[in-house]
C-alpha cells in the first residue's frame, strides 16, 4: 500500500494486480451487484440503472457502449464518485461507495480514481499551461514540488507532449487537449482511469490514436480502464466491450481470431446471464420472435446443453374456439320416433285443431265429435320442419 501525503493508504497497481482468488484468478478490482440508480424530479422517478452486474479485473481495458439514455454515462459517474447508487453493491477496491462517508469520498476522487471529460475545455484550466495543468492535482493533494516537476516530465514523455509543456490549451488541437487530460487524470497515480467519451469531439484519426495512448498507459501504469463511448472501432483497442440497454448489462463483446484468413479478428458478441439467469435478446432478433408469435409468455426447455424457447399461451385465459353456424340437419326419422313420439303426438293434437263454426248444422257437430274422439293418426315425422295450412275462411 502507498501512503499519500496526509497519511493516508492508497493501492497502487501493482499491490492490486497482486490480489488473486482462491481459484487461481484475479479479484475483480471493480465490482457491481444489482446496481440501481433513481433519480426523482418532482413527483417524477426516472429509474437509469435497473440492477447492474459488471466485474472489472485489475488492469483490463474495458469499454461501455449503448444508445443515448441508456445509463452508460451513470455508471460511470457512480464509479467516480460524482453520484451516490440508490441501491445494490458497488465497490471499487476496498471502497464500498454505497456507504461510504463524504470525507472518504473526498480522499478516492482525489487518490484513486481519474476522471477524463468528453468536453475538453472541461479538462484543463485555461489559464495554466500544460505542465501547470498536469501538476494541479497534485498540488491540491499537496505533493512536493521536485516530486511533482518529476511526475509531470514522467507523464509528458509518455504522452510525447515534452515540446508542448509551456503551451496553453487554446494553443492545442482538440487530440492533444485530451492527451494532456489523460495526463491530468493520471497525476496522482490512481489505479483506475474513468473517461466518459474522450474521443467525442475528435475525428477518427485522432480517436484511434487517443485509445492507442490510453493502451499505452495501462500497459506502462498497470492501470484499469474504463471507457465509455460510441466509437464504432474501438473494440480493436479493448479487451471487451460491455453493452448496456435500458440501464442492464445485455451483452459483451471480444475481439477474436478467426481460422478463415490468419491474422484476421473478428468482433463476436456475447449475451450476459445475470446473477439470477435474467438475460436481454437482442432488438433485432426480439423483432424477429414477436413476427414468429413469440410474444408474452414462452416455454424454455434445456436439453444437451442448449435452451430452447418457444411461445407459450395462457391456460386461464385461453380463447374458445368458436365453430361457423350452419343450417340445422333434420335427425333421422328412426331417431325421431323413439325419441320424440309423444312430443310429435301432441304437436299434431294442438297444431291441427278441429274448427267448429257457431251455427254449423247438428250433423257436422257430430262428425267434428267422431273425429276429436277417434284414434290420433300416425305422427308424421316432418311434421314439425312444415308450416301450419290456413284455415279456409267462409267466403272466400
Amino acid at each position: 500500500m502507498a501512503i499519500d501525503t496526509q497519511g493516508n493508504q492508497v493501492p497502487s497497481p501493482a499491490t492490486i494486480a497482486a490480489a488473486i482468488g482462491s481459484d487461481g484468478h484475479p479479484l475483480p478490482y471493480l465490482e457491481c451487484r444489482d446496481l440501481f440508480k433513481i433519480f426523482k424530479l418532482a413527483d417524477l422517478e426516472v429509474v437509469a440503472l435497473r440492477g447492474v452486474d459488471l466485474e472489472v479485473v485489475p488492469g483490463e481495458v474495458t469499454a461501455i457502449v449503448g444508445a443515448s439514455g441508456s445509463g452508460k454515462t451513470t455508471l460511470l459517474n457512480i464509479l467516480a464518485g460524482l453520484e451516490r447508487p440508490s441501491a445494490g453493491q458497488v465497490r471499487v477496491g476496498e471502497r464500498d461507495l454505497l456507504n461510504i462517508s463524504d470525507r472518504e469520498l473526498v480522499i478516492y476522487r482525489r487518490q484513486e480514481v481519474g476522471f477524463v471529460w468528453q468536453s475538453t475545455s472541461r479538462n484543463l484550466v485555461p489559464y495554466l499551461n500544460v505542465r501547470d495543468n498536469i501538476e494541479l492535482p497534485m498540488a491540491i493533494a499537496r505533493v512536493p514540488k521536485s516530486q511533482r516537476r518529476q511526475r509531470s516530465g514522467e507523464l509528458l514523455e509518455a504522452m510525447h507532449m515534452e515540446d508542448k509543456a509551456q503551451r496553453f490549451p487554446d494553443q492545442l488541437s482538440g487530440g492533444e487537449q485530451q492527451r494532456v487530460a489523460i495526463g491530468v487524470a493520471l497525476a496522482n497515480r490512481p489505479p483506475l482511469l474513468l473517461a466518459d467519451e474522450p474521443t467525442g469531439e475528435l475525428d477518427t484519426q485522432m480517436a484511434d490514436e487517443i485509445f492507442d495512448l490510453l493502451r499505452e498507459m495501462n500497459r506502462a501504469l498497470g492501470v484499469t480502464v474504463l471507457v465509455v463511448t460510441h466509437y464504432p472501432g474501438v473494440a480493436r483497442h479493448v479487451n471487451r466491450v460491455v453493452h448496456i440497454r435500458d440501464g442492464r448489462i445485455s451483452a459483451e463483446s471480444f475481439m477474436q481470431t478467426t481460422y478463415r484468413r490468419r491474422g484476421d479478428l473478428v468482433q463476436q458478441e456475447y449475451l450476459v446471464v445475470d446473477r439470477v439467469g435474467r438475460l436481454q435478446l437482442p432488438p433485432d432478433q426480439v423483432e424477429q420472435l414477436r413476427r414468429n408469435g413469440l410474444a408474452g409468455l414462452a416455454a424454455a426447455d434445456y436439453l444437451e446443453g442448449r435452451v430452447t424457447i418457444s411461445p407459450a399461451g395462457r391456460p386461464d385465459s385461453a380463447p374458445v374456439p368458436v365453430q361457423p353456424q350452419q343450417d340445422p340437419v333434420p335427425p333421422p326419422v328412426q331417431e325421431v320416433r323413439q325419441q320424440s313420439e309423444p312430443e310429435l303426438a301432441a304437436v299434431v293434437e294442438v297444431e291441427a285443431p278441429t274448427v267448429v263454426e257457431a251455427d254449423a248444422p247438428a250433423a257436422v257437430e257430430a262428425e267434428a265429435a267422431v273425429v276429436v274422439e277417434a284414434e290420433a293418426p300416425a305422427p308424421d315425422p316432418h311434421a314439425m320442419f312444415r308450416r301450419p295450412q290456413q284455415e279456409t275462411q267462409k267466403g272466400d
